[in-house]
């Protein structure tokens, strides 16, 4: 009879949480991903998606150390693709969204002068992504360096170790930052406008940030994740990541 009713606790135990996944999310897509979830629980009510939200490099170091994550949302495809060389993703990396860079302050600039505003006296203080932890950061150092700005004016850095924290630091901190353009999608920062307040950063000077998706070793022969994986890459997502200012593949 406990034999018995250890198994059925363990039966229990397995079904309470079997319909949990848990997912590793670029800081870059927190402004979307609520809405996504929302879409998401309309088609699968009963699948629960736990969401661990950080830079890139930071999610790709806990997964190596044995994080329990299903999924991953990469802000490149440099993390995803690494995984999966290490075996420790298995499918190959897939680009879901292509993200973009804009620089925003808070108060009213003479966005005329283009991206060589942050040479101005004015600007004293720049917030970035971390160019070893956020991919939104490598894309900024390579645009200014592309712009020959990157040595003028990288005394005047404040680094945020993800592209939500250096989003944090623009608004509170700094007199202007390299942010996701992504982020000024979200209601919070409705109160910013093009031109006056933001402006986006020439895609020509730095490489196209591909954001990759990859199914990890947790998630082998879990329908779930499987499920909230293909939804990412269907239609429905697509419209909504193009409302959040992305491109899709």
């Amino acid at each position: 009879m406990f034999k018995k009713l250890i198994i059925i606790t363990l039966l229990l135990g397995t079904s309470l949480f079997a319909d949990t996944i848990k997912i590793a999310v670029a800081a870059n897509v927190s402004y979307a991903i609520d809405t996504l979830k929302d879409e998401f629980h309309l088609l699968y009510p009963d699948i629960k998606v736990q969401v661990a939200l950080g830079s890139s490099g930071k999610l790709t170091a806990q997964i190596k150390n044995g994080a329990p994550y299903d999924l991953f949302m990469s802000a490149n495809m440099k993390y995803p693709e690494a995984l999966y060389s290490d075996g420790i993703a298995i499918t190959e990396p897939k680009i879901y969204a292509k993200g973009g860079l804009a620089y925003l302050s808070t108060k009213n600039q003479n966005f005329t002068k283009g991206i060589h505003l942050v040479e101005e006296a004015i600007i004293e203080k720049i917030a970035v992504g971390n160019p070893k932890t956020a991919p939104y950061g490598q894309a900024t150092r390579e645009a200014l360096k592309n712009a020959g700005l990157y040595e003028k004016i990288k005394n005047k850095f404040v680094y945020g170790e993800s592209i939500s924290q250096t989003v944090s630091y623009t608004v509170t901190a700094t007199d202007m930052g390299f942010i996701a353009k992504s982020s000024l999608y979200s209601p919070r920062m409705a109160q910013y406008k093009k031109g006056i307040h933001w402006e986006i950063v020439n895609p020509q000077l730095y490489t196209p940030i591909s954001q990759g998706i990859v199914l990890l070793k947790n998630a082998k022969a879990n329908s779930e994740v499987k499920a909230f994986y293909d939804f990412i890459l269907g239609e429905k997502a697509r419209k909504i990541l193009i409302d959040f200012g992305y491109l899709v593949p």
